[in-house]
């Protein structure tokens, strides 16, 4: 018994159709890969790489008026900036907002703080800081 092949011989027809769309989807694929890489890399090194002021609340005291915040801040020397700090009341109402600026050679500032509220704060949340 002899097996006959149904399909035409390696090479005298030219690349089958599946092959030229498997070649065209690993090039479509690698240039989207590339593409969203550097997307990634572009926002990651704007706010890796340009965030020169950075802070962190280190404790804070509640009064009826005002909460004492002590924040610590790192910056690059000679970089001036501000920090945006909020208290909210025990609802969760925000009660006070107010930003403090930091400028000077110092890399860090540890420094107290006091945010005027509208009614008593049981917080102090520090929402960011920016350079400028």
């Amino acid at each position: 018994m002899s097996t006959t092949s149904t399909r035409p011989p390696e090479g005298r027809y030219g690349r089958s159709s599946d092959e030229r769309a498997d070649r065209t989807l690993k090039a479509v694929g690698a240039v989207l890969a590339a593409v969203l890489l550097a997307v990634i890399g572009y926002f990651a090194y704007h706010y890796v790489g340009q965030n020169k002021i950075s802070g962190e609340v280190i404790s804070f005291d509640t009064s009826e008026d005002s909460v004492r915040v002590r924040l610590e801040v790192r910056k690059d020397a000679g970089v001036s900036g501000y920090c945006t700090v909020r208290s909210q009341a025990e609802d969760g109402a925000e009660v006070g907002r107010a930003d403090f600026r930091f400028a000077g050679d110092a890399t860090r500032i540890d420094e107290v703080v006091t945010l005027r509220t509208t009614a008593p704060g049981t917080t102090a949340e520090l929402l960011g800081c920016h350079a400028g």
